[in-house]
């Protein structure tokens, strides 16, 4: 007996200790999973901006990344506060005379220090505009050394660029959360690309890649694109969704030669932008001359209406915009770490360094297609490839990094978990009150409701809105549409809506629309229309059919009169 209890014992002992042994490794997935939890917890804490967020998976995913592989010197200077911190901002560029200053002087509402006009070539300098207590310049030596401007990696372009480059500084709503930079007019000729003595070019990425908008301005009288702004135009590809087309003095020329000079532009736009879709253009005469040709004043009053509204939108979009940048980088600085380390593979350990370097550089292409094979890589995420030629020929290939695992992962990780949950702050940025939209000067027009020279002020449901009148715009044909009322209400005094539904679809107008003008035209509410709610319903079914737009609301002046006189008595 005491035998079986100590065999006993021995065999839950035994027992006992496999449970412990191999008890741990069945929980280890639950312990595993159970640990990640805590420092998912640290990785993913929130922010309370999306520029904190950026700042911080700047400072501990992505620059790592880009010092450990040159991107600075092969793409773009490190980032600093500064470049987060940066208002909205449109760079206007575009051929000498094509009226990038007078466009500048007609957003800003007046002049500013440093501006010049003239039909020659007036403006050779890089001018930033922006906000100030008074008026004053600020020359480019003094901007780069400013650590709350993040103009400082500009000082790589020499004197030579510093000399031409200022920022003017004065009082105006317009500048309080916009900043407008204004560009030197390109000429023809490799005469002024050699004399500049500084990368236009550079210059131009530079800005353009932290910039909100860039604007090509052209001129209906010259639409001739010179080698240098063409190359310009080809820099701009990789931010085309930045790029906005202007076809400015477009009143200089008549509706024949408007509709020949825009399809002239079309064509030569298509040769030199890579991009599928047709480029919006706007098409108008921004600055305050009169008009020579008035035949499309309201197709100039439109275009100028949503350019205005275009830019007003900036300072809401300005964290959407900082986000996809910041993706957009990320993404860069990812394929070129590849790059880099499959350059570094490929380098022969002892002998004929040269040759195999020189041979890489050749056959980079077969490079790009391994990598993009190699790690499932969109052909758009790489960098140009003439660009990454020129600049390989300097390095010695047996000094760069192999790949990291463990910094393409943290990266990886920044894009997939982190970057998502500053997605979320997106809208309480955008309806934060103290983010506003561009006010003052031109942009304060558009927020007018009594304008009378707004586009269309006299036309659709404006009509009647300005004459001063107390009749009733709708009272010139209430005779007619009387007549079709009593023909269905017979000896009622309204009809109902299956009636109405019969007669309006005679318009032949989407039934979307027709609800729209039902709920216009119903004032009441009480599902019928008297007579003159029924002459309402046809006046808007009029309008629309002329192609006018419809309001959400029913305006003032075209409220029937009795229900005009009951609103004031109960008001």
């Amino acid at each position: 007996m005491l035998l079986l209890y100590s065999h006993c014992f021995r065999r839950h002992l035994c027992w006992a200790h496999r449970n412990l042994v191999y008890g741990s490794c069945r929980h280890a997935s639950s312990i595993s999973s159970w640990i990640p939890s805590i420092f998912k917890k640290e990785d993913s804490k929130s922010y309370n901006t999306i520029r904190d967020g950026l700042v911080s998976m700047y400072k501990t995913s992505l620059e790592p990344l880009e010092d450990a592989y040159h991107f600075h010197e092969f793409h773009s200077p490190r980032l600093t506060a500064a470049d987060f911190d940066y208002k909205p901002s449109v760079m206007l560029i575009g051929q000498y005379s094509t009226g990038k200053t007078t466009f500048l002087q007609h957003l800003v509402g007046k002049d500013y220090p440093g501006m010049r006009i003239g039909p020659e070539p007036t403006t050779d300098k890089f001018i930033v505009i922006m906000n100030g207590e008074e008026d004053s310049i600020v020359p480019g030596n003094a901007l780069v050394v400013d650590s709350t401007m993040p103009y400082a990696p500009l000082a790589k372009h020499g004197n030579k660029f510093l000399n031409r480059f200022q920022a003017s500084r004065t009082p105006t709503p317009v500048l309080e959360n916009l900043t407008l930079i204004d560009t030197p007019g390109i000429l023809s000729g490799e005469k002024q690309t050699i004399d500049r003595g500084y990368d236009f070019i550079q210059v131009v990425h530079w800005f353009a890649e932290r910039v909100d908008r860039v604007v090509l301005l052209f001129d209906a009288h010259k639409l001739d694109i010179s080698d240098e702004f063409m190359r310009v135009i080809q820099t701009l590809n990789m931010y085309e969704d930045k790029v906005r087309i202007v076809l400015n003095k477009s009143d200089r020329v008549n509706s024949q030669q408007l509709m020949r000079v825009y399809g002239a532009l079309m064509w030569s736009l298509g040769k030199i932008m890579n991009t599928p879709e047709v480029v919006r253009v706007f098409i108008g005469s921004f600055w305050k001359q009169p008009l020579q040709h008035t035949a499309n004043r309201s197709l100039f009053e439109l275009e100028h209406q949503d350019l205005l509204q275009d830019l007003q939108a900036l300072p809401k979009q300005n964290s959407l915009r900082k986000l996809n940048d910041f993706i957009r980088r990320t993404r860069l600085a990812k394929v070129h770490a590849y790059i880099i380390a499959d350059l570094k593979s490929e380098m022969p350990v002892m002998f004929r360094k040269q040759q195999a370097k020189e041979r890489l550089i050749n056959e980079l292409d077969l490079v790009y297609r391994r990598i993009q094979s190699r790690h499932n890589i969109s052909p758009g995420d790489f960098p140009d490839m003439n660009l990454m030629k020129r600049k390989l020929k300097d390095y010695d290939f047996t000094s760069f990094k192999s790949l990291d695992s463990s910094l393409i992962d943290a990266i990886d990780d920044m894009l997939s978990k982190k970057i998502p949950p500053l997605m979320s702050l997106l809208p309480s940025e955008t309806l934060d009150l103290n983010v506003s939209g561009i006010s003052g000067g031109v942009f304060d027009l558009l927020d007018l409701d009594n304008n009378p020279f707004q586009s269309g002020g006299s036309e659709g449901v404006n009509e009647g809105k300005y004459d001063g009148s107390d009749e009733w715009v709708v009272s010139n044909k209430m005779p007619l549409y009387a007549e079709s009322f009593r023909r269905m209400a017979g000896e009622d005094e309204r009809i109902t809506g299956a009636k109405a539904r019969t007669e309006l679809l005679k318009s032949n107008l989407p039934s979307t629309e027709l609800a729209l003008i039902w709920k216009l035209s119903d004032v009441d509410s009480d599902g019928y229309l008297d007579l003159e709610q029924w002459a309402l319903a046809n006046h808007l079914v009029n309008i629309r059919q002329e192609g006018h737009e419809l309001p959400d609301t029913l305006p003032k002046h075209l409220l029937p009169p009795s229900y005009k006189k009951s609103s004031f008595n109960n008001s």
